[in-house]
């Protein structure tokens, strides 16, 4: 059993409603991705919460997106560990009057409270259970709070790549999966792509033969493209949007596409660009161009996130608590940081509805998550 599990967790088991009223106050605080001023209310409070406990912070300035909260602890031990957030939520502003934060049946539910403001809160409380009961990490600890991590963290990036690099292991603190609050030890990366289709125009009905038509071209690709769906093996190729045309007595001369694929490896994701980018005209006359590629990388099951997330079981077990793992569709934060170093996510909330109206977060689960986090922080880095 890891020295001091029963006793953090029977701390935090005694502040679960304090856990609560700052999750309330979080979520309270709307902050949508696309709203960089609505995010100071929470990224302050965090910034007061962490400095209470020791931690040096910081902000690194966005330019059209919110300032990335940086905290550190200071050494502790030999090398370091990085917890990643995110303070944005995908609800617009003024959610909260058709889905107010409120607790029901031993939930509470609102806007964010389980993608994930809810591990924030965990976070906080799991730091301050080490230093109430003396107990130190096993290293130093790096907090990373950004704002854009819904949009897939296009301003942040370089500094979440920056800061996994050189850093010993990673715990992610967005939600967990499913009910049972499965671990995330694997999540599908994300590649977004544009096709453009140009074609030539000519008159519908006095000279079509003149005329190449993209939208033509547009549906022959969009066959191509879900051809290479392959569920069993965790691919999936969508086209989301498409748009084109000029008017019905016209043939279109340009249309485009929207692709998303998503892919559970780096070899699929490398296969599946390779194709989409080497789509090749079906129809005399018309020119592709594909722009994008994979943002966001597979998080995978790599020998030393398996490391991790074996001393991540072993240390729930230490607390007479069984937990799983499992593979999500989503990407996080954590594909980008698992390039780097160990990586285990889904520590955040236990609850369902992430971006859907019966979000919520169940109550009884907050202090166990977070004296899961606070053991594992606690524990030896192990390679």
């Amino acid at each position: 059993m890891t020295a001091g599990a029963p006793e953090l967790l029977a701390w935090l088991r005694d502040r679960t409603a304090e856990m609560v009223a700052l999750l309330e106050r979080l979520a309270l605080a709307e902050s949508p991705s696309d709203d960089v001023a609505s995010q100071t209310v929470v990224r302050a409070t965090l910034d007061e919460l962490l400095s209470g406990l020791g931690f040096a912070t910081e902000r690194v300035p966005g330019s059209d997106r919110g300032d990335v909260l940086l905290a550190r602890s200071g050494e502790a031990g030999s090398g370091r560990q990085l917890l990643l957030g995110h303070l944005d939520t995908v609800w617009p502003l003024g959610t909260i009057e058709r889905m107010p934060v409120e607790a029901r049946n031993g939930a509470l539910y609102g806007p964010g409270v389980f993608d994930m403001k809810g591990g924030l809160a965990q976070m906080v409380f799991a730091l301050a259970a080490l230093r109430e009961l003396g107990i130190e990490p096993a290293c130093e600890t790096v907090v990373l709070i950004n704002a854009d991590e819904e949009l897939s963290s296009p301003e942040s990036r370089a500094e979440i790549l920056a800061r996994a690099d050189g850093a010993d292991r990673v715990f992610v603190m967005e939600p967990s999966a499913g009910p049972a609050g499965d671990l995330k030890t694997a999540r599908k990366g994300v590649g977004r792509f544009t096709l453009t289709v140009t074609g030539v125009a000519s008159h519908a009905g006095l000279d079509p033969e003149a005329g190449h038509s993209a939208i033509l071209e547009v549906s022959h690709q969009i066959q191509r493209l879900f051809a290479l769906n392959d569920p069993a093996n965790g691919v999936t190729v969508n086209v989301g949007t498409i748009d084109g045309g000029m008017r019905p007595n016209v043939i279109a001369p340009e249309a485009t596409a929207q692709i998303e694929a998503r892919v559970a490896t780096a070899a699929d994701a490398e296969r599946v660009e390779e194709h989409i980018r080497g789509l090749a005209p079906a129809t005399e006359g018309v020119t592709l161009e594909v722009d994008g590629g994979f943002r966001r990388p597979p998080l995978e099951r790599t020998p030393r996130n398996r490391v991790l997330w074996e001393q991540a079981r072993e240390a729930a077990g230490g607390l007479g608590l069984e937990i799983g793992e499992a593979l999500v569709g989503g990407a996080s934060d954590g594909n980008l940081a698992s390039l780097h170093a160990a990586t285990l996510d889904g520590l955040g909330a236990v609850g369902d509805g992430a971006h859907a109206e019966h979000e919520h977060v169940i109550v009884e689960r907050m202090p166990e998550r977070a004296a899961l986090l606070a053991v594992l922080l606690a524990a030896e880095v192990r390679t």
